[in-house]
């Protein structure tokens, strides 16, 4: 009998929570998200010998100190702080490390818990070049720096205001299924376009919301039942030298690969999450993917996401359900996960085989450094 190889077998998630109470933490909302996942895959504490970990705000500790507060003895511990692309970069590892026999079951956890100041400080700090070349122009964080982007993008796809609303307008539907989302509320058109403007072209709706959570995941080197396998994954790091126009990421460079060790291409794929922390950036990963051309974004959008003849993001993504810092790369991974072995509860979808993740992030002076994607499928019992 042939031995399957490594699944992922649970999933768990806090709510996303814009003004979490006094007492809230991030080691708090880590641990409440692995409780979870553990509880889906009905697992214990005691039966976990792998943790990886990624945080912008766990500080002072690391992901030793939260195993030792989580009572986990482990063989295989790792940290990571590649932003958007933590979940898939921790992923990639895990799976390595259950194949080679260095644990049995890893827990993934990812999430972080903001104070107002603490935002502040990570955006104005975010990285050497931010502190040198960008905040003391007073560019600080992400929204000018997308906005000149988004602009980009429109003067080179004829992408409208309106266009990119849609997008937004089709993510709050599927948040509105999702018990943990920030936003749930029905989102119309009109209110995308009467949001206030933040950088022009971006209003207020276009920038993910900033919230507290965490999103964990659980694999096990020789899962028994229903689990989700890794068939084929990639990651492309600084891939142009920051000299592109960011309009398209590393994944345009993988891409063909990671279809071709899959088998699949994306006519094949059930559910689709990609990083969507602004909507030009959603969508150039969906180009780079190969779902669309940029040429034809405007239809793409008409005919695919408002239809959800595509079933992108189906948990509202970040624009919607909120971006938890280092969560936010996980938001999705977990997303699809659920999808695949069908925990979704009220928002399941159903013939769901195949999927789709990307992670993008690290932000530098232009666009993020860092791309990577995943191809999930469902393995039965």
């Amino acid at each position: 009998m042939t031995r399957r190889g490594p699944g992922i077998v649970g999933v768990g998630e806090t709510p996303a929570l814009r003004h979490p109470d006094a007492s809230c933490t991030t080691a708090g909302l880590l641990a409440q998200a692995v409780g979870s996942a553990l509880r889906s895959a009905n697992l214990s504490p005691s039966q976990v010998d792998g943790l990886g970990v990624a945080s912008f705000t766990l500080r002072p500790d690391r992901a030793i100190d939260l195993a030792w507060q989580l009572g986990l003895r482990l063989n295989w511990c790792m940290q990571d702080e590649m932003g958007g692309a933590s979940a898939i970069n921790m992923l990639r590892h895990a799976w390595l490390a259950l194949e080679a026999g260095h644990a049995e079951t890893i827990v993934l956890v990812a999430g972080d818990h903001f104070t107002g100041a603490d935002f502040a400080g990570l955006v104005r700090g975010y990285n050497r070049s931010a502190q040198e070349y960008l905040s003391p122009l007073g560019c600080e964080g992400p929204n000018p720096l997308f906005a000149m982007l988004t602009q980009r993008q429109m003067a080179q796809t004829g992408l409208r205001r309106e266009d990119y609303g849609a997008l937004c307008v089709a993510q709050r539907q599927w948040a509105s299924a999702n018990p943990n989302a920030a936003y749930r509320q029905p989102l119309t058109l009109a209110d995308y376009l009467a949001a206030p403007i933040v950088a022009p072209p971006l209003g207020r709706l276009d920038c993910v919301p900033v919230v507290s959570g965490a999103s964990a995941l659980v694999l096990r080197a020789r899962p028994q039942g229903i689990s989700v396998r890794l068939i084929a994954s990639e990651a492309r790091y600084n891939n142009d030298q920051q000299e592109g126009d960011g309009l398209q990421t590393g994944i345009a460079a993988f891409a063909p690969a990671l279809w071709r060790k899959a088998g699949l291409g994306p006519e094949d794929m059930d559910v689709v999450s990609v990083y969507d922390d602004y909507p030009a950036m959603a969508l150039a990963q969906l180009c780079d993917l190969g779902f669309t051309s940029a040429g034809d974004l405007p239809g793409f959008i008409a005919r695919r996401l408002t239809t959800r003849d595509l079933l992108v993001n189906t948990a509202g993504g970040q624009l919607s359900a909120g971006q938890a810092g280092t969560a936010g790369g996980m938001h999705g991974l977990v997303e699809v996960s659920r999808q695949l072995l069908g925990m979704a509860a009220d928002r399941q979808l159903h013939g769901v085989r195949h999927g789709v993740v990307t992670g993008y992030g690290m932000v530098q002076l232009r666009y993020g450094m860092c791309a990577n994607a995943a191809v999930l499928t469902q393995e039965g019992a």
